[in-house]
């Protein structure tokens, strides 16, 4: 504990400010393949023709993968935990992002590998695209997706996330005040100095080594071997020092891919994608378009609160299903509301598909929460710092999904950013604390949601 607030310097500190620290780019191996892809150039449309025959005869080409080279095709990001697979590996029929990779070349060196990917024969028909989340639910919409416009695999089947908590009518009957309002944080390129990249090596065993910056080893591990459909123990991946991920590098970009190359050429390959590459076709944060009306009473209490939340997932699922239901059950951010009534939506179009970044799904929903709160103390001419704790989240209290918080720290929170920007508070506000609620801070209307921690 003598760490704890100290000033300690980072253990690979030295190694970054100095240049000696390894990233996965800064492995050499002898003999190395350069790997490069054909991507569509298209937001969306089918697939007619691909021929790769030119590609595969050039001097100094040696493999050259597409879908039919792929063992298990489709595996989803969530597969392990029974969300079903709807991505393919390297596009089959259809491509539905622009960027979204066709085929894969290996060759002696970049350009070589760049020429053999132009030299790839492939023909389109362009369909209409959807961008906006808005519209996916319009009769006359383009489909996007097999599933249709949106993630419909939540349990029970349902083609949603709900929340539903209390008495939702009676709150805004009893209203004095509704405050609506709508927030679209956009999408987000995560940026990351180190673009992907991964070097994999044939082992003599039979084994294959693989050099990759990704976030999650493990998971990349599982996926690589599911699409390979052979057992962990035939792969061996080795992490480095991540240049960079913020959640970016959760996905599992371009190691099944280089293993497949070198399956077909049985030499060490290397994959780094360009930094257009990385802004064209790496995973963003997701762009979401959430709708709020809170039922307010005059002093300042929240009553209930309705929510549509629909996040754009963009061409295929991914971790999308996982994000909204982070969002779902943190859609009242750090506060309190007894009656609820959320819907949340992952809804497809036709960007690039979208991932984690800080604070998946939760981020997002706070920027709405926060800014709405804020507003809403505007509308009743109240603090809006006190309005907040007011309705800050107390032991006992429950969140969206019924779960009762043993120690929320809301209050102190506040009380610090009062502090720091010389916000002066009431006496009561100064001396306020988490503890269960009584007296004043327990109004009638919530009652009914204070929960038991016992257990706990």
């Amino acid at each position: 504990m003598k760490v704890v607030g100290a000033r300690i310097p980072r253990y690979d500190g030295v190694a970054h400010v100095t240049g000696r620290t390894t990233y996965v780019d800064d492995v050499s191996v002898p003999g190395t393949l350069w790997a490069k892809a054909l991507r569509s150039p298209h937001h969306h449309a089918g697939i007619t023709t691909l021929d790769t025959s030119k590609a595969e005869a050039m001097p100094g080409v040696r493999g050259v993968i597409t879908w039919k080279d792929v063992p298990l095709l489709e595996y989803g990001h969530l597969s392990a935990l029974g969300i079903p697979a709807d991505e393919p590996l390297l596009a089959k029929d259809e491509v539905r992002y622009r960027g979204q990779p066709i085929a894969l070349v290996a060759a002696e060196s970049e350009e070589l590998a760049a020429e053999a990917v132009d030299a790839i024969e492939v023909g389109f028909e362009e369909r209409p695209a959807l961008f906006d989340v808005r519209e996916a639910f319009d009769s006359d919409a383009p489909k996007v997706h097999q599933w249709g416009n949106w993630y419909p695999h939540f349990e029970g089947e349902m083609d949603r996330r709900q929340i539903r908590k209390g008495d939702i009518e009676r709150a805004f009957d009893e209203a004095d005040t509704i405050v609506q309002g709508v927030y679209r944080p956009a999408a987000i390129e995560h940026a990351p100095i180190e673009t992907q990249v991964c070097q994999v090596v044939p082992e003599a065993n039979g084994r294959l080594t693989i050099y990759s910056c990704t976030q999650a080893l493990y998971f990349s591990l599982g996926v690589v071997a599911a699409h390979l459909q052979v057992p962990l123990n035939r792969l061996k991946i080795v992490g480095g020092t991540t240049g960079g991920g913020f959640g970016g590098k959760v996905d599992t970009a371009t190691e099944t891919m280089a293993c497949l190359l070198v399956l077909k050429a049985n030499r060490p390959v290397k994959w780094r994608w360009t930094r257009e590459e990385e802004f064209l076709c790496s995973s963003t944060r997701a762009p979401w378009h959430m709708e709020l009306a809170t039922a307010m009473t005059k002093d300042g209490w929240i009553l209930g609160q309705k929510m549509l939340t629909l996040h754009d997932a963009g061409a295929y699922a991914r971790f999308s299903p996982y994000g909204l239901t982070k969002h779902s059950f943190h859609h009242t951010g750090a506060y309190s509301i007894p009656n609820l009534h959320f819907d949340g939506y992952v809804v497809f179009t036709n960007r690039t598909p979208t991932t984690a970044m800080r604070g998946f799904g939760v981020t997002s929903v706070s920027f709405a929460v926060e800014t709405h709160l804020s507003r809403v103390a505007k509308e009743l001419g109240l603090d809006p710092i006190e309005i907040r704790m007011r309705n800050a989240n107390r032991i006992g209290d429950t969140s969206p999904n019924g779960v009762a918080y043993t120690d929320p720290s809301t209050i102190d929170t506040l009380q610090a950013i009062a502090d720091a920007i010389g916000h002066e508070l009431p006496a009561d506000y100064r001396t306020m604390t988490n503890e269960p609620r009584a007296g004043e801070l327990l109004p009638e209307h919530l009652v009914a949601q204070v929960g038991s921690t016992e257990g706990h």
